[in-house]
């Protein structure tokens, strides 16, 4: 029987091809994914038992609870100063991914372009594939500090161009595109009729008392932007499958009706925990304060290993680190760091291929277990120098 080249083309991220290979090791320490070890405020978690225990398990309009759209309107108000209307402009997704994928879906016919920055989120050209789009990359460098040049994005415009996506802060690197930046993109999608989609999941994750600021906000570009934002990593709340999306009401009511045949709705426990979380929990540091202190003692404990290189990332909870020094291609290092030492990163390579030299490092373990993996990759890097 035949599948649908769709089915055909899309392959297992190596990201989870590590992360699943990893498994077969009892001692392993896992750096893979981005999915953090800390436990959502106890609130939380009592909201979404709270409503299995009452019986508020059944299905919820498309677009989520309107207390769930009414919460994260308020938060969205509080960050962005635009208020939103509740039944047209916000809808709760299955996570951000669920958001990403109906954007796209709902703007994105067969042959049109979609502009987007590397190094990328490993889905993003998946996702795009998926649709029937075709993407088109602007490659940065760390000459360039990770940060896209406006006039590269320009000058991949045609015909067939119908969005550009941006990631800030973005997966891997932990860059914050700045505002400058930012305006002047906004500049050529309002110039060229084209939407953003402004994947923003990370915004919670900003270090150093940085600013993170989103193209939404920009005059004319609340009617083109598609904001993606989550409960993911703002509240350690990942397997909660838990997103939303705002968005000019063209696009969103499309993506409403699209998510009533995929998935229905968001599942009730996540969405009254996501109405306690948005409600009382704004201003909790904890997980953005755990973060950064782990950030800080891997980026120190890294500069200790000989041939490897980072800078320390503003946001977000990854190092992307040059291993060029060591002549391996990014895939072999994971490979080779997981057979010899039991500790699983991901290939620079799943980031777009001209990122080969590096490899990404989630800090989302335990500082201890952070530790041990380090002193791993010491011993596995000079084992490489020393053969």
């Amino acid at each position: 029987m035949k599948l649908s080249k769709r089915a055909e083309n899309i392959q297992t991220s190596l990201t989870r091809q590590l992360f699943n290979k990893a498994k077969q090791y009892e001692d392993v320490i896992d750096l893979t994914l981005g999915d953090p070890d800390l436990k959502p405020h106890q609130e939380i978690c009592d909201a979404a038992c709270n409503a299995i225990q009452e019986g508020k398990t059944r299905y919820s309009m498309n677009a989520g609870l309107f207390e769930a759209r009414r919460a994260v309107a308020g938060y969205y108000e509080k960050v962005h100063g635009v208020k939103l209307n509740i039944n047209r402009d916000v809808m709760l997704t299955i996570g951000g991914m669920g958001a990403l994928y109906l954007s796209l879906a709902a703007i994105v016919n067969p042959g049109d372009e979609v502009i987007i920055i590397a190094p990328y989120y490993v889905n993003y050209i998946q996702m795009i594939q998926m649709v029937g789009g075709v993407e088109k990359v602007v490659w940065t460098t760390p000459k360039n500090n990770f940060i896209p040049y406006p006039d590269e994005i320009e000058r991949l415009i045609t015909e067939n161009t119908i969005a550009i996506m941006i990631n800030s802060p973005c997966n891997p690197t932990g860059k914050i595109i700045p505002k400058d930046i930012l305006k002047q993109i906004a500049e050529i999608a309002i110039k060229n009729d084209l939407y953003v989609i402004s994947d923003e999941v990370y915004n919670s994750l900003v270090y150093d008392e940085l600013e993170c600021a989103s193209i939404a906000d920009f005059p004319e570009m609340g009617e083109r932007t598609i904001v993606i934002d989550s409960m993911s990593k703002r509240f350690s709340m990942t397997g909660y499958r838990a997103g939303f999306a705002v968005g000019p009401e063209s696009v969103i009511s499309v993506m409403t009706k699209m998510q009533e045949n995929i998935a229905s709705c968001t599942p009730l426990p996540s969405q009254y925990a996501a109405i306690e979380a948005y409600t009382n929990h704004l201003d909790d540091h904890f997980i953005r304060d755990t973060f950064e202190e782990r950030r800080n003692f891997m980026v120190k404990r890294l500069k200790e290993i000989p041939l490897l290189q980072c800078n320390s990332p503003q946001a977000a909870f990854y190092l992307f680190v040059d291993i060029s020094r060591l002549h391996m291609t990014s895939l072999e290092f994971a490979a080779k760091l997981l057979e010899a030492q039991h500790v699983a990163v991901v290939p620079g390579i799943t980031y777009g291929d001209q990122y080969d030299d590096y490899i990404r490092i989630a800090f989302t373990l335990k500082k201890e277990k952070i530790d041990e993996a380090l002193r791993r990759i010491k011993v596995f890097v000079e084992s490489v120098v020393e053969g």
